[in-house]
């Protein structure tokens, strides 16, 4: 008979309980109010690190990195060589290109009347 505690763990798992919890007390140790050891700091974030590592893809860990954005930034540091800074605000960073390109567009509709009236 098995211990309680054995797992089997499959390639990639889509239970996030453990990794909910170590995002939540990672999230809770970022914002802390008082000095926290770098050593407990190092060590909730190798777990976290680990559990990421045989995280299965998908939806329920889409919604765990939005919720605990300091966990979002362990699992982008740990996939930058495959995938770059795949955690940031791509809506935020496309809307902030397309705000820069009607603002150029206007300031360059602008400024057609002004070098024509020169050329007179």
């Amino acid at each position: 008979m098995e211990p309680m505690n054995a797992t089997h763990t499959p390639a990639q798992k889509t239970d996030l309980a453990v990794t909910h919890v170590l995002a939540q007390l990672l999230e809770r140790l970022e914002h802390s109010p008082v000095p926290v050891g770098p050593e407990q700091y190092r060590s909730v974030v190798m777990h976290l690190v680990d559990e990421f590592r045989d995280v299965a893809p998908g939806d329920g860990l889409g919604q765990l990195l939005d919720a605990y954005p300091a966990a979002a930034e362990v699992y982008e540091s740990m996939n930058y060589q495959h995938a770059g800074l795949c955690r940031s605000g791509l809506d935020a960073s496309l809307a902030a290109e397309l705000a820069a390109k009607a603002a150029i567009d206007r300031a360059k509709h602008r400024a057609e009347p002004d070098t024509a009236h020169g050329q007179g």
